[in-house]
């Protein structure tokens, strides 16, 4: 099973024995995470924004559908 005090040690041992290296990786880590936030929130706004114009189209041709029918009328 995963030992966490074990691998808390390891972190610790590495932290202390290579410093540079450590906060290096870690601030790659969270570079990586932020990126990632970021590129999640822009594609939720871009789907979103999409989905707008989408039901913005649907709602003009049913429109145009409507004024056509009742001009045969």
């Amino acid at each position: 099973m995963f030992d966490i005090k074990a691998s808390a040690e390891y972190v610790v041992e590495w932290a202390a024995k290579d410093p540079y290296g450590f906060l290096t990786t870690v601030i790659l880590a969270l570079t990586l995470l932020l990126a990632s936030a970021v590129l999640s929130r822009k594609l939720a706004k871009m789907i979103e924004t999409g989905e707008k114009e989408q039901k913005k189209k649907q709602k003009r041709q049913e429109k145009i559908a409507k004024t056509k029918r009742l001009k045969k009328d």
